[in-house]
Parts: C-alpha cells; sequence; structure tokens
C-alpha cells in the first residue's frame, strides 16, 4: 500500500504467498506477532494464537523446537480451523529445524512458513547440508521460507572473516559497520543459496533484526537498496512497556515512512500476567496512525488541562475505545468499512468543537466551569446538544447508531441534521 507522504517510491519486493496472506508487492503492510507458550501444549497454543488472531494478527509464529512442539503443530492447526481460525501459522526453526520437518511431516505440511536463522542452522560443514534440507523440504510441500538474521546469534565464521579482512584494509570501518554489513551479507548470502537449490524469490522473505534503533535504521535501508526481496521488520528484544513501544515505533516508523518493510511485528516483553495481543495491537497503531492501513475506528481525545478537571471525557473517551476494540472481531465481519470511523471526545469548547467537526461524530464535553451540556457534532453539522448526568452514556448510543446507520447491511450514510 502506497501512502501520499511517503519520502520515496515504496521499496520494490516481489510478492510473496504465506497461506492465504499475501506479503510484499502492492499487498498492504502485514501485521504479525509469535506466542510464548510452549507448542506442545496444544490447549494453551490454541488459546493464544486465537486470541493473537482475534485482535488482528495475519501471521502467528510458534516455536518448533522439539519432536513434541512439531506433534502438536498439525492438531493446533486443524483444532484452530474447526474454530474458523485460518490465520497462517510460522514455524521458528532452530539448530535441528532440518530434523524436525523431515520427522514430523504433518508438522512440514500445516505450517504455512518455515523461518530460518542461518546463524544456528548448522555451524561449518553442517550449515550447507542442514541447510539445504529445510529448503528441499519448503519446496517439496510448496511453503515459503523466512530468513531470519538476528545479531545474538550471527554466523561467527562470516563475522570474524569480515573482522580480518577490514582489520587489513587500508581504509578500515568501524566495527559496527563491519557487524552490519555481516548480518546483511548473512541474510543475501542464504537467499542465494536458496535460490541456487531451486527456490523462487517468490517464497523468500529476509529478515534482519537487532537491538539498535540506529542500526535496525541502517540495516535495512541498505539491504533495500541491495535486493527485492520481501522484508520483515522488527526490532529484537525491544522491551517492556513504553520503552519497547517507543524502540519499536521510532525505528519501524522511519523505515515505513522511507517505503521499505513488507510485514512487522513489535515484540514486546509482556507486562508479568500481561495480554500478548498488546505486541498486536501497537502494530496497527503504528500503521494506522502513519495513515499506511485502518484496523479500528480512530478515537481522538485531548490530553487534558487546568480546563478539564472533570475526568468525564477520558472515562468516556476510554470506554468507548474498550468497546470498539472488543467489538471489531465481528464488526469487522457485520459492518464493513468500519474501521475508517473517526470518533471524538473533547474535554471543552476550546478545541472541542472543531475537533468534533473534523470526526465522523464527536461530543465536545462541558470544562471547568462551562455550562453543563454537549454539543455533538454527525459528519461536520451540530445535530444535536445532550445535557445532564446521562451525558457520556446518551453519546455511546449514539455512536453505536450512527454506526449500524452508516456501515449496516442496506443502510445509507446517515444525514446530518440541525441543531
Amino acid at each position: 500500500m502506497t501512502h501520499p507522504t511517503l519520502l520515496k517510491p515504496r521499496h520494490h519486493s516481489v510478492a510473496v504467498k504465506v497461506g492465504s496472506v499475501t506479503v510484499g508487492g502492492d499487498a498492504p503492510v502485514v501485521v504479525q506477532s509469535m506466542t510464548n507458550t510452549d507448542t506442545a501444549d496444544v490447549e494453551a497454543t490454541i488459546a493464544q494464537v486465537a486470541a493473537l488472531a482475534r485482535a488482528g494478527s495475519e501471521l502467528v509464529r510458534i516455536t518448533v523446537d522439539r519432536d513434541e512442539a512439531a506433534a502438536a503443530v498439525p492438531h493446533i492447526r486443524d483444532r484452530l480451523m474447526l474454530k474458523n481460525i485460518n490465520v497462517p501459522l510460522i514455524g521458528d526453526f532452530h539448530y535441528i529445524g532440518h530434523k524436525l520437518l523431515a520427522d514430523h511431516p504433518a508438522c512440514a505440511e500445516a505450517l504455512a512458513k518455515y523461518r530460518i536463522n542461518p546463524g544456528n542452522v548448522g555451524f561449518r560443514a553442517k550449515r550447507d547440508t542442514q541447510f539445504s534440507q529445510i529448503i528441499d523440504i519448503a519446496l517439496k510441500n510448496d511453503k515459503p521460507v523466512r530468513i531470519g538474521v538476528n545479531w545474538g546469534s550471527l554466523d561467527q565464521e562470516l563475522l570474524t572473516h569480515l573482522m580480518d579482512e577490514n582489520a587489513a584494509s587500508a581504509h578500515p570501518v568501524p566495527a559496527t559497520d563491519v557487524m552490519r554489513e555481516a548480518i546483511i551479507r548473512s541474510g543475501l548470502l542464504s537467499a542465494e543459496r536458496a535460490e541456487e537449490l531451486g527456490m523462487g524469490r517468490d517464497k523468500i522473505i529476509l529478515s534482519a533484526k537487532v537491538s539498535s534503533v540506529q542500526d535496525l535504521i541502517a540495516i535495512y535501508a541498505d539491504l533495500a537498496e541491495r535486493c527485492d526481496y520481501a522484508l520483515h521488520l522488527g526490532l529484537t528484544e525491544a522491551g517492556m512497556g513504553t520503552k519497547g513501544i517507543v524502540a519499536s515505533s521510532a525505528s519501524m516508523g522511519i523505515l515505513l515512512q522511507q517505503g521499505i518493510g513488507d510485514t512487522i511485528r513489535v515484540s514486546l516483553t509482556p507486562e508479568p500476567g500481561g495480554d500478548r495481543a498488546r505486541e498486536v495491537q501497537v502494530a496497527q497503531e503504528l500503521l494506522q496512525t502513519m495513515g499506511f492501513r485502518a484496523f479500528v475506528p480512530v478515537v481522538a481525545a485531548c490530553p487534558g488541562c487546568g480546563r478539564t478537571t472533570s475526568t468525564v471525557f477520558q472515562e468516556l473517551a476510554s470506554d468507548i475505545q474498550d468497546h470498539i476494540r472488543d467489538n471489531m472481531p465481528l464488526w469487522r465481519q457485520k459492518y464493513p468499512g468500519v474501521e475508517a470511523l473517526n470518533v471524538a471526545v473533547m474535554g471543552c469548547i476550546v478545541n472541542g468543537p472543531g475537533e468534533s467537526k473534523h470526526a465522523d461524530i464527536g461530543i465536545s464535553l462541558p470544562g471547568t466551569g462551562e455550562t453543563l451540556s454537549a454539543p455533538i457534532f454527525i459528519d461536520g453539522e451540530k445535530v444535536k446538544t445532550l445535557h445532564g448526568s446521562g451525558i457520556a452514556e446518551e453519546f455511546k448510543k449514539m455512536v453505536l447508531d450512527y454506526i449500524e446507520a452508516r456501515f449496516g447491511p442496506g443502510e445509507s450514510r446517515p444525514a446530518a441534521k440541525s441543531a
């Protein structure tokens, strides 16, 4: 998906089909996530995949690290399908992926994509053999692969070779630049080898994950110049809470604005007992805030100040936002296009009426010392003024009525009324 404010044309990438989802080419940027359950625990993994899919994750990656996990994969896929959850599952393989895929053909068939880390698929003489075995299985099952380089498990032979080469150079570069080049070259060399083995470019996705914002930006900018593979963005070990959100948004936001990135994951460390689906929400909000995609109706609300000592507008904005997110899995089917809705909940008369006019439906609540009345704007026109203690509940009902009237089956957009 293109955007009118992109700094340069979208990185031209080859489209890759991952199950029913297209990554790259002209397709919108795809949101993905990863479970943190033991994949061998079928019930727990099904529950988490379902929760991630309901939150809007379009691809879900699961760990396949041992026989029990590999044996569980087809059962997880089949039972999700019985629940009408058809999100493509990606197998995350390290060290013995070649063996697990060979020993568990039902797992190889059930997965929509295999993720291979070239830094730990094998070492020295075994590396090419084991990598080739995975590619061969992917070809037999007509599955794409993600060649995912991670700086924490970078191919040490390649890095040492490049460091030695740099040290002997008449014009050595900083060690950081060598590390970045090693990451890029590891991905490109592995992709080149996959092509030599018969895999088409329409079956290859590349990623190059680091935990530094500046490294991520530099590496992907260079990678995008040197290949047309579909690219997966993600800041690895982004962190917990606001730190992880800010770091991921800062790095990926810059790359997306430059037209780089075909699928993204926000790798948040969950709070103890926290919701794993938070990473999906953040990824969606990043893409929606930048104007690349729309996932849920936008609720604009003022930050509050000395003119808004009442908490009514905060509570109302939160209630509406929570209600929308809770109902979006159903609304996506019942109200096509509802994700484009804009709602404004403002706290006083300074900016309230103007912001409300720009929204599809908006309310300007009374601020400190203001008359206990709240004008309602629909499609830019004032239609009604609410009074009294039931303002919040009345407005929530008006929002739901507006959604039904505008996006409901067989209904037309409501006409604005005069106050």
